[in-house]
């Protein structure tokens, strides 16, 4: 039986008992075996047993579990920090640890803020994101990101300082006869309309996804869109803020997500798969310009948690960057991407009720559709992802759908991000199970 003193996600949902992990799966008390094709939340980029990993946050609590950081810093945070400003686009060199991606992305927003604050830019408040993105559940964070949905009945307590784009998804939003290259730039250029419109001197950054996850399903940019947003943010002056909480630490096949873009951002936000669900940790990687401002001005950033720096945490971020480096698992990601990639189109890419197969590296999605031919989607009441993901689990596989996929309330996708060391036989038998808990929801 369940405690009744725990607080659940959903207080109607019942959830099998983890017990243990084995690589790709998890497994529940009864001895059950789940295929992990989500990570959780594109948590889990190593399984759910590298040893290594364990070990090493087993020695690092023996000499320190923890110090806060306003009398020590300690060497396992000196350590990841350095090789996160190593791996990094050149000129972020300066890394603030946090515990996860809401608390990356709150640290960037307010580190903008004091940014132009100490530049004496005081007007520089506002800040601009997009529709359909996801940056955190924190008040801040969630202000930033734009699903609807989430933000509904917390408005009230949202700032009117975030302001919001169109997304860039061409496979929904593109006009008839428009290049992507074309699209790309149209919504590209809204980011300049928002700027003039606010007025230039009271901009301070622009946030987004490299690859959009929770909300829209692994939906990538066309290409040319993040360096025509570059262009306008340098044009203005407004800082880049990319956040690869979801995207990043090898999900799409590179360490940054933003390095097949071809841009450099002011910040880069990362969680999830730096810790691989060992200890929880995230970190926003700054620019050197952003740094300097600060240092050579008030020398304080006015902002912490107390978790900020947490040595085991830290410790836990250079096992798992030594993981993904010494196995080359970047190279498993993209050849077995590629093929589990190749093996959802064969399998979903007619499929009636499939209108998009995307995404890069190991981190895909399927947008589900009513019509083909319309793209129109099926009715919320329909409650088509939540009835997929219980039909999944149903047949021992994890995947993550959700609604809302269109503006919050219409369209369904299933998101897919399984553990970096996936194997083709596993992507095999993800494809599979997927395609039975499909067909026994949409038949």
């Amino acid at each position: 039986m369940p405690s009744p003193h725990v607080f659940p996600r959903h207080t109607k949902a019942e959830m099998p008992v983890a017990v243990g992990g084995d690589g790709c799966y998890l497994i529940d008390e009864t001895g059950k075996r789940y295929l992990d094709g989500c990570g959780g939340a594109a948590v889990s980029c190593l399984g759910h047993s590298d040893k290594a990993v364990v070990e090493a946050i087993k020695t690092q609590l023996d000499a320190l579990p923890y110090a806060h950081t306003g009398f020590f810093t300690s060497k396992p945070a000196e350590a990841l920090a350095d090789r996160l400003a190593d791996k990094a686009p050149e000129g972020l060199n300066r890394v603030y640890f946090v515990s996860g991606g809401s608390e990356a992305a709150e640290a960037a927003l307010k580190l903008a803020r004091q940014y132009f604050w100490e530049k004496g830019e005081k007007a520089r408040a506002n800040v601009i994101a997009r529709w359909q993105s996801y940056h955190g559940n924190t008040l801040g964070a969630l202000a930033a990101g734009g699903n609807r949905w989430r933000r509904a009945q917390f408005e009230p307590l949202l700032t009117d300082a975030m302001h919001h784009i169109d997304p860039c998804h061409y496979w929904r939003w593109g006009e008839p006869g428009e290049s992507e290259e074309d699209y790309g730039r149209r919504v590209a250029d809204q980011l300049e309309e928002k700027i003039l419109e606010l007025g230039p001197e009271t901009v301070a950054a622009f946030m987004a996804e490299p690859v959009v996850g929770a909300t829209m399903g692994a939906v990538p940019p066309v290409a040319g869109y993040f360096k025509r947003i570059r262009e306008i943010c340098d044009r203005y002056g407004v800082l880049l803020i990319l956040d690869e909480v979801m995207c990043g630490m090898g999900r799409t096949g590179t360490l940054f997500a933003c390095e097949q873009d071809g841009v450099v951002p002011d910040m880069i936000l990362i969680a999830k798969g730096l810790g691989a669900g060992y200890q929880p940790i995230g970190a926003t990687i700054v620019a050197d310009h952003i740094y300097a401002t600060l240092e050579q001005g008030s020398g304080f950033f006015q902002h912490g948690h107390t978790y900020i720096g947490h040595p085991t945490a830290c410790a836990a971020g250079v096992a798992v960057l030594d993981q993904i480096e010494s196995r080359d698992l970047l190279a498993n990601v993209n050849r077995v991407g590629s093929y589990l990639k190749s093996a959802l189109q064969e399998r979903f890419g007619q499929h009636p009720n499939v209108g998009d197969v995307r995404g890069r590296g190991m981190f895909l999605g399927l947008e589900l559709v009513a019509d083909r031919d319309t793209k129109a989607p099926f009715d919320p009441s329909d409650k088509v992802a939540p009835s997929i993901k219980k039909a999944a689990m149903a047949d021992g596989l994890m995947v993550y759908p959700m609604g809302g996929t269109i503006d919050g309330e219409r369209g369904d996708h299933v998101l897919i991000a399984p553990p970096f060391i996936l194997t083709e036989a596993q992507a095999d038998e993800l494809v599979d199970k997927l395609g039975r808990a499909m067909d026994a929801v949409l038949s």
